[in-house]
Order: structure tokens, then sequence, then C-alpha cells
């Protein structure tokens, strides 16, 4: 006689058992080299677009005094992300090795905010293999591999743009990047980053998952660039 009890049993079993082998790929990580120092696939320089960033400090109630009140800011750095093909590493030492002060004095033309910058550092510098200073000089060079489009110099009034025209301007001011290596991220309505993956020698190359995280709005605000 069949034992509806035990055909029962096994199904739960069977169930659980694939609940089991998804929550320990879950535990396993992004990556099985998950947060060991300089073992990662790619970058992503992330360009940060100060207004928008200004604004939303201002909604909620705090200002950034280097970045929001001095001179004006258009692109700035976020940062420069490792990354994996899928995830990413982060606070690969802990505690982080100490950052010297004299790095940050110097990173605060490319990042006004020296917050930012120790953060920066704990969270993905530490994954980089990259001494402190080794690492926030590839970020230089980094920045200084990519062109602005001229258009994003010095906006002084508000400019309604679609992400993929964004992309498009960064593309023909950078021979050689390619829509599948850079995406425009939003807050809402106003444009946030723009992300730029790079291979460890800092050359273009395509980044499918940070291209699947863009922003998907037909329509966004840059706020114009003040200050100075």
């Amino acid at each position: 006689m069949f034992d509806f009890r035990l055909h029962s049993f096994s199904r739960l079993m069977i169930s659980l058992t694939f609940v089991l082998v998804a929550l320990a790929g879950g535990a396993k990580g992004q990556d099985r080299r998950q947060n060991a120092p300089g073992e990662f696939d790619f970058y992503v320089l992330s360009l940060s677009w100060s207004p928008s960033f200004c604004e939303e400090a201002a909604e909620r109630g705090g200002r950034s005094q280097v970045q929001c009140s001095g001179r004006p800011y258009a692109f700035v750095v976020h940062g420069l992300w490792p990354q994996y093909e899928n995830g990413f590493p982060e606070y690969c030492q802990r505690p982080s090795p100490r950052l010297n002060r004299n790095i940050v004095s110097s990173m605060l033309d490319l990042m006004p905010a020296p917050g930012l910058i120790f953060n920066e550092w704990d969270k993905h510098g530490t994954c980089s293999g990259l001494t402190d200073r080794n690492y926030f000089e590839t970020i230089r060079k980094a920045r200084a591999a990519i062109k602005i489009p001229a258009e994003y110099l010095d906006l002084s009034q508000a400019k309604t743009v679609a992400p993929a025209d964004v992309e498009e301007a960064f593309i023909k001011a950078n021979p050689g990047l390619s829509n599948a290596a850079v995406s425009v991220t939003c807050n809402r309505t106003r444009l946030s980053e723009v992300r730029i993956c790079l291979s460890k020698d800092l050359q273009f190359r395509a980044c499918e998952e940070i291209d699947r995280r863009a922003c998907r709005r037909d329509q966004l605000t840059m706020p114009p660039i003040r200050g100075g």
C-alpha cells in the first residue's frame, strides 16, 4: 500500500534540501574570493554629480561644508571600487591600516570631503591590495583617464537629460568607451552618478552587472553648479 505520509515526508525533505542549498550559496557570498585583498576582477570608477548630492543633503537637513559651500563642483570622484564579475568585496582588512592625513589633503581636489576619503579607503581601498598611497594614486590616474563631456563642465541652469544621452555624451568624449562599460544611476528624479568600468590596468571594459543596476527612468534632472 502506498504510504502517503512517507511520500509527504520525502517531498518535505527534498524541499528542505533545495532551501539549504540556496542558503549555502548565499552564505558563500558573492564570490569564492570574498574580501581577499587584491583578489578581484575589475574596478568601477564612480563619478558623483555634486549638485545632486548637495541638494539631497540640504533636503535631509545637512550640508557638507567643503563640497557644498566651497568652490563649485561638477562631477567629483565618489570612489574606485574593486569588483567581482558578480558582486564586490568590502572592508577587506579590519581594522583597516591607518590612512595618512597627508594623502587625505592631497585628494581633496577630486574627492572634496575628508570623511568620504576615509570611508572609501576603509571600505574599498583595503580590497585593492595596494598601499594607501598607491590606491589613491590609482584613483587619480583613473580620473585623469576620463574626459568629462564639455556640456557638463559649467552647467549654470538645471538640465533635463535622459540616462542614455548622458552615457552617449561620455562615450563620445572618451574614445574606446562603450555602452557596456558605462552606466548612469539616479536618486529619485536626479542624476546621481556616472559609473565607468575599468580593468586593473585602467582600460575600459564591459561590466554586465553594473549595467543592470543602471537608472531606468526616462528623464532625470541635473541641478546646476553653484558656489564659488
